[in-house]
């Protein structure tokens, strides 16, 4: 098992906390779905244990560090850039279907569909407040580039969910939608500290192209997973994205390597009905050997190498240069 950097749990305290303090703002209904939706509770309102990795808050409180800034100038940006992503997961979780998340039930099948629109969309409101209450240039700045990364997050999960009334994809229209999807806001909270801290123009440039080919390296690992990962890693069950028959990342790959594995592959994405056990291994098996599992685990690797060359561009220091690097090799390194 990979170990969990240390700038990752670092700041998850502060945070959390602060999380909790901001989602106080919303009304009571939406902040018991929000709050189940993060772990802070069950379904019952009751204290638990659950929870995500924090992996963009701590992004975002390091990407200070790079600043040359505090923790606690960089915490609105940790926080808000985390509520975004909830929201999007609030959201997503309806329009794929999903009935899980994090191992529990997702938030959707338990308080409604309606219910769990409504905690994304406040969750989506409350980030921005979070970050022009701070009322300096550097909150502007960081205001602005989360509406532009949230505009491509909702871009990228339109084109999504086009894909999947759509033929043909090219793998040139999916590495897009990945890059706007996940690649977009994973770039934000990787600079959105070093903006709050008026950092650099430099190093913000930097970090913003380092989290934007991990996101993509990211997400790489993640359709790996969504196809041949463990329940116990995903949360969702065996071979969960091609059930959904979802147009990933090495599954467009192999619909568009041209061989007898890619047009077999293409006819069963096609078939209308429910795929059986059976027939979901077989299409894996024709992923792969299309090349797609190859292929995303190597473009992942060639993603990562790119967000270092960004890193060594950046100006930062070395130490911080160091973690950002750890956090990327933590997040490409899941089984799969």
């Amino acid at each position: 098992m990979t170990t969990i950097p240390h700038s990752i749990t670092d700041g998850r305290a502060l945070v959390d906390e602060a999380m909790r303090t901001f989602a106080g703002r919303l009304d009571p209904w939406t902040r018991r779905v929000v709050a189940y939706h993060l772990g802070w509770t069950d379904e019952n309102g009751r204290p638990a244990k659950a929870g995500g990795k924090a992996l963009r808050p701590a992004l975002a409180l390091l990407s200070a560090r790079a600043a040359g800034a505090s923790y606690e100038t960089a915490l609105p940006g940790a926080v808000a850039v985390e509520f975004v992503h909830a929201f999007s997961l609030l959201h997503d979780d309806i329009m794929d279907g999903d009935r899980t998340r994090r191992h529990r039930p997702a938030a959707w099948t338990v308080f409604g569909p309606s219910a769990a629109i409504l905690g994304g969309d406040a969750l989506l409101a409350l980030s921005e407040e979070l970050l022009l209450d701070q009322h300096t240039r550097g909150a502007h700045w960081a205001a602005r580039a989360l509406a532009a990364a949230t505009q491509r997050l909702i871009s990228g999960q339109a084109s999504d969910l086009g894909f999947e009334q759509c033929d043909a994809v090219s793998l040139d229209e999916c590495v897009t939608m990945a890059a706007d999807k996940t690649g977009a806001l994973l770039a934000c909270a990787c600079s959105i500290g070093a903006m709050l801290g008026e950092g650099p123009t430099e190093l913000v440039t930097g970090l913003t192209g380092f989290g934007a080919e991990m996101g993509l390296a990211f997400q790489l690992v993640d359709d790996l997973l969504g196809i041949w990962g463990s329940p116990d890693v995903t949360g969702k069950p065996v071979l969960s994205d091609l059930r959904a028959r979802k147009k990933s990342l090495p599954v467009v790959y192999a619909l568009n390597a041209g061989t007898p594995d890619s047009v077999r592959l293409a006819e069963l994405y096609r078939k209308p009905d429910p795929p059986s056990e059976d027939t979901l291994r077989e299409m894996a098996r024709l992923v792969e050997a299309a090349g797609g599992r190859d292929w995303a685990a190597e473009e992942a690797d060639r993603r990562i190498a790119s967000a270092e060359r960004h890193l060594d561009q950046s100006g930062m220091d070395a130490l911080v240069a160091a973690e950002f690097r750890d956090i990327a090799l933590f997040v490409t390194s899941r089984d799969h």
